[in-house]
């Protein structure tokens, strides 16, 4: 790559500010103005229909945005009727300012005048390019030339703006604004403020495009911090923001910009645009959530929005998106799930400020749920996410030593099928491995009898196909069982881990028994387990499955 044919096509502020750096994180909310129906829009291969831009237009509002760019009226019959449909069939709420965007041409600020007629509340959204490049190869005018663009604009809005009926605000940018010199851009606003003549119960938003990416994002913010200081009468003004994403940081140039002073952000569910996208309202909002800092907007429900945004917009969420994407709460990593496990149980046990490993925010604040999102098995598993499973999922609480065992059983059927288990697959290869086992060793009935201070068991089997009738006696009735198998088939073990619980809830319910055994000439650990509605029952189930594991 000839990297010798790029320079830097943005400039820094000739007085440079970093007080935006003393800040550690923004604490409150940003006006939020969604251009999802105008920028996202015209970024999709096949643009909305009028339905489509309906529905959609509705989720925004669901949502909570008080302002919302619905399009660009003289731009085609669609964008045009779109806003005629809103105001005519009174499907504005009375808290929700509409968008329309307008070049600094005559005949587009005269059709788009036309299009929002009898508007409640409209913002007109005018812009002209300013940067270096524009002004040089596409115009080919002069710095006073584009400012007069800019001027001339401002000048029809308001001549229209009083002539038309309708309540409106202005909003000029400066488009391309980070490849303007920044002490020109502030005369080109100014000149526009001046026409506007805003007061602070009646104000003007000055929008801060980032059009292309050419910066680091401190860069931009340091940008955005000079116009916030120089801007004319600042008390009367909104300073807005509009990050695109070409350098892939349009996130962090929003974050650091409001640092730096901006009021207002202007950007897409998602990150859908021009190119590689708009700022990610989503990502913005949640991060804010992250912090303790309300965002105003509801993402209660992402996988309902996530669904309906992919219907609408014929695209798709990357799994991998921040906060939106199908895996982004989810730990394959035996590490990771061992530590979610623990973090939620800790949690649950003690509850306060969310701060569990792996998770910066809790699943369930955006819709999402811990049995399938959270932990899911495959083959990088570990005890810590298996055990999880089975025990939030079905009910099986295993011994610390078990899930170990059962963990490399469910990775071994993961890696041989190679991909990755469901849930109940999982209760499944542990029922048809541990629970209730009864080959090469089957138990059909059982009775217990007491003599002097000992326990005695006769236990009707099937080893291998033929009935075997064993006799054992001990200390209890779970010892007298394993004295009987160890006589019967001059096996050496020791249990040496025992556990119970109930498995159901109610009349009938069932326990669930847990038994470890140690094979003494080998030093083999077995697992097995047992289930019935009596638990002595379940008990002795359970040795017999974790038996079968040795013979």
């Amino acid at each position: 790559m000839d990297v010798s044919k790029y320079q830097r096509g943005y400039f820094m502020p000739p007085e440079v500010c970093i007080d935006w750096a003393t800040r550690e994180y923004a604490d409150k909310a940003p006006v939020w103005c969604s251009v999802d129906l105008r920028d996202g829009n015209q970024a999709l291969v096949n643009p909305m229909s009028l339905e489509e831009k309906t529905e959609f237009f509705s989720h925004l509002v669901r949502v909570g945005f008080k302002e919302i760019e619905i399009g660009f009226p003289a731009a085609s019959d669609t964008e045009y009727a779109f806003c005629r449909k809103l105001i005519d069939d009174n499907l504005i709420p009375d808290d929700v300012t509409i968008q329309v965007l307008t070049q600094a041409r005559e005949h587009i600020i005269e059709k788009t005048f036309e299009a929002i007629r009898g508007a409640k509340k409209a913002i007109v959204h005018l812009y002209n390019s300013t940067s270096v490049a524009q002004r040089e190869q596409v115009f080919k005018k002069s710095k006073d030339e584009v400012k007069e663009i800019a001027v001339k604009g401002a000048k029809l809005l308001k001549k229209l703006a009083d002539k038309t009926d309708g309540n409106f605000m202005f909003e000029y940018s400066p488009e391309s604004f980070t490849g303007t010199e920044p002490e020109y851009a502030l005369q080109v606003c100014n000149a526009v403020i001046d026409v506007f003549n805003p007061a602070p119960d009646n104000k003007v938003i000055i929008n801060l495009p980032v059009t292309v990416e050419m910066s680091m994002p401190h860069v931009y913010a340091c940008q955005v911090e000079y116009m916030c200081k120089h801007i004319a009468r600042r008390d009367s003004v909104i300073i807005s923001l509009h990050p695109h994403n070409d350098r892939g940081t349009g996130v962090a140039d929003a974050e650091l910009a409001l640092l730096a002073g901006a009021d207002r952000i202007e950007g897409t569910l998602f990150g859908n645009g021009e190119r590689t996208g708009n700022v990610d309202i989503i990502t913005l909002g949640m991060n804010m959530v992250m912090h303790g800092v309300d965002p105003r907007l509801d993402f209660s429900e992402l996988p309902k929005l996530t669904e309906t945004y992919e219907r609408l917009t014929g695209l798709s969420v990357n799994p991998r998106q921040p906060y939106s994407g199908a895996l982004v709460f989810t730990a394959f990593s035996g590490s990771h799930q061992d530590a979610i496990a623990k973090g939620l149980a800790h949690r649950n046990a003690l509850g306060g400020k969310w701060a569990v490993p792996y998770l910066p925010i809790d699943p369930k604040d955006v819709g999402r749920n811990y049995d399938g999102d959270v932990i899911r098995i495959n083959s990088q598993s570990g005890k810590g996410g298996i055990g999880y499973v089975l025990e939030q999922k079905f009910g099986f609480s295993l011994p610390a030593k078990m899930r170990e065992d059962v963990g490399y059983t469910v990775k071994r059927e993961s890696d041989k099928l190679k991909r990755e288990l469901g849930c109940d697959e999982v209760r499944d290869i542990f029922v048809r491995e541990y629970v209730n086992t009864s080959s090469p060793l089957e138990l059909t009935a059982h009775t217990f009898s007491k003599e002097s201070d000992k326990v005695c068991v006769i236990m009707e089997t099937y080893y291998r196909g033929k009935k075997e009738i064993l006799h054992g006696n001990g200390n209890g009735q779970l010892d007298a069982a394993a004295t009987a198998i160890k006589s019967a088939f001059n096996m050496h073990f020791t249990i040496s881990t025992y556990t119970e619980h109930a498995l159901d809830r109610g009349s009938g319910a069932r326990a669930c028994a847990y038994v470890g055994i140690t094979d003494r000439p080998s030093g083999a650990i077995s697992y097995g387990a047992g289930i019935d509605t009596d638990i002595m029952a379940a008990s002795i189930k359970a040795l017999v499955s974790a038996v079968n594991k040795l013979l």
